[in-house]
């Protein structure tokens, strides 16, 4: 299949045939790029000279299983989400599966649109991840912001406000008396 830059790519590596194109080709339809590997030693070459963005491991394969294959994958590229795809499904193996690096865990028959809702999870759940904020505030300030959260939980009562922060109530008066810390 030729090369498109702006479509994800997708990568089924999967020992029975018929399966694979079915699944590459509901993919491409999906306005995926979509490639097949019969094993995990084309899937790995694939790998290392592209980058894609999913890609579905079966289970069990002659020669390299997909757990093996899996782990192999996640050294070279860290990026991919990686899906097994099994007829044989068990905890075990899902658990094996999951250490060894894959992101996810399907029985099949799964179909394009199964995946693609798994993918979209998993890539809306990393991109929920807050990012650091630019500034980050004093220590002084922090305290200062902590030290007015427990008087306002206090309703303003000084003497039950120190009490709570562990500190002398004529303490927190003179702290309270200076001017609020810069950010």
């Amino acid at each position: 299949m030729a090369q498109t830059e702006d479509l994800p790519l997708a990568l089924v590596v999967d020992d029975d045939e018929i399966f694979r194109s079915r699944l590459c080709r509901a993919f491409c339809e999906r306005k995926w790029e979509a490639e097949a590997a019969p094993d995990g030693d084309y899937a790995l070459k694939f790998v290392r000279d592209r980058s894609p963005d999913l890609v579905l491991v079966d289970l069990r394969m002659p020669g390299k299983g997909g757990i093996d294959v899996v782990h192999e994958l996640r050294a070279v590229d860290s990026s991919m989400t990686i899906i097994v795809l099994t007829g044989y499904g068990s905890i075990p193996t899902a658990i094996s599966a999951m250490k060894k690096g894959a992101d996810h865990y399907l029985s099949k028959p799964a179909d394009a649109d199964q995946i693609l809702a798994v993918y979209e999870t998993l890539r809306s759940a990393v991109s929920d991840t807050p990012e650091a904020p630019e500034t980050v505030p004093t220590l002084a300030r922090v305290e200062w912001e902590h030290m007015q959260r427990v008087i306002a939980d206090c309703d303003g009562n000084i003497s039950q406000a120190a009490r709570l922060l562990g500190i002398h109530r004529r303490s927190l008066q003179r702290k309270l008396s200076k001017y609020p810390p810069k950010r």
